[in-house]
């Protein structure tokens, strides 16, 4: 049986529901190019923290784009700081593609759906609710922790975490970690085997701008430099190039682990050996692991012409890369081949890859804050495939682990929750998210 003493009472279970629902319901979609207010979703946090005696600093780089940055004083002055952000805008959401409408915010059989029930509007509610808690019931944390509420995450960050960042580092003052999104959350691995994978690590994020130059014509005459020719091409041996393995410590420790569990005889550190074949035989907990063991670029917008009967003189397409730790120098000579001699590109945006130790004090309490609610989980590392706002604050010099901890039933596809359609989760998982978060925060 879990110990649930400490502050968490029913108060804090009813508001991390309360909190999740009525955030959702503040629409914060974020469709790039700064097309986004999250001011009245920072005001709603700001004002909860406010309301505990926490005063929030509200920060903004542009109108609209709003930050909320608050410390907690710790009761060792001489610790190091601990960052716990989340963001508050959310991706886009087309309602007729949806069960229930997704700025609903509905509890529905048990279950908070809408956008950004597990991006990560419910990461934000469980702050709130955790460190309202602490208020209630007059408890301090060891270490100072420094929580922020940003905006622009799901596009460039510049107006949230960049700009915390790059304007406001005294704010992060002492801040050595972070915890974030995504990370903690149950993975059913098959019958009797619940894994709960931590991130510590994060591929680069490369954006890509490919532009194709040519000769504009007739639509009926011979054109050998036509522009959006050269783009095509460019663009199908992007989608066609298969990606050399390239295996980082983390990912490395992931397969590991997860080889153990399953009790297979894995050298992970052999000059022969293979990955791919070891995934084969993971089955569905390879899904942790397969996305970041090598770089990749997807073509995904493409842009040419103005009229059927006209070769346009350019062309453009976006790419959404990714590169793995070390995989920087790789990737740029990689698309310099691929795109060849008549197609450009440049870096559209471009943040750093990371990685956190997996032998370090931290992921240990982190495991054992998992372990402590869950006896029956594993808890392993891994790699995020994307990118979170970790990439941000590792300018100041803060590690980032990815611990937004959801027990989650067998059947629910966490992963398809990240951007997907009918996004939600359970209450039962926010009441178990908030104790996790409690326990580690006071113990660390």
């Amino acid at each position: 049986m879990a110990d649930v003493t400490g502050p968490i009472d029913d108060r804090a279970l009813e508001e991390v529901v309360t909190f999740t629902s009525e955030l959702i319901r503040i629409d914060t979609t974020n469709r790039g190019g700064g097309d986004c207010v999250e001011r009245p979703a920072a005001e709603y946090v700001a004002q909860r923290l406010a309301d505990a005696g926490i005063e929030p600093t509200l920060l903004e780089r542009t109108p609209g784009r709003t930050n909320v940055v608050a410390r907690i004083e710790g009761t060792d002055p001489s610790a190091d700081a601990l960052l716990v952000h989340g963001h508050l805008d959310v991706v886009p959401a087309e309602p007729d593609d949806w069960t229930v409408h997704p700025f609903s915010g509905e509890i529905r059989d048990g279950v908070v759906w809408g956008r950004g029930a597990v991006d990560m509007k419910n990461m934000d509610a469980m702050i709130l609710a955790v460190v309202r808690a602490w208020a209630r019931a007059g408890v301090r944390p060891r270490r100072d922790i420094v929580i922020a509420y940003t905006a622009d995450e799901e596009a460039s960050a510049a107006d949230g975490s960049g700009f915390l960042a790059d304007e406001h580092p005294g704010l992060f003052e002492g801040c050595t970690e972070g915890i974030s999104e995504s990370g903690a959350f149950s993975f059913h691995a098959g019958p009797g085997m619940t894994l709960y994978p931590i991130a510590a690590g994060e591929r680069g994020t490369a954006w890509l701008k490919l532009t194709a130059h040519g000769r504009a014509g007739h639509g009926s005459k011979v054109n050998r430099t036509n522009a959006v020719s050269r783009l095509a091409s460019a663009v199908a041996r992007i989608g066609d190039h298969r990606w050399p393995l390239r295996l980082t410590p983390t990912v490395r420790a992931a397969l590991a682990e997860l080889a153990a569990l399953q009790g297979l005889d894995a050298d992970v550190e052999a000059d022969d050996f293979d990955a791919d074949e070891l995934m084969l035989k993971l089955g569905t907990s390879a899904a942790l692991v397969e996305p970041t063991v090598r770089n990749s670029a997807n073509p995904t917008m493409l842009d040419a012409g103005y009229k059927i009967n006209v070769i346009p003189g350019h062309a453009t397409a976006f790419v959404d890369g990714r590169m793995v730790p070390g995989g920087e120098d790789e990737f740029r000579e990689t698309m310099d081949r691929l795109t060849g001699p008549d197609v450009d590109w440049e870096f559209h945006h471009r943040e750093v890859p990371l990685q956190a130790p997996v032998d370090s004090p931290t992921f240990a309490q982190l495991r054992a804050a998992v372990e402590r609610f869950d006896p029956e989980g594993h808890v392993v590392p891994y790699c995020m495939p994307g990118g979170t706002d970790a990439k941000q604050f590792s300018r100041l010099g803060i590690t980032g682990y990815g611990f937004s901890p959801l027990k989650l039933p067998h059947g629910y596809d966490y992963a398809a929750m990240f951007h997907g359609v009918d996004e939600r989760v359970p209450v039962e998982a926010l009441h178990f998210g908030v104790r996790v978060l409690d326990h580690y925060l006071r113990s660390a």
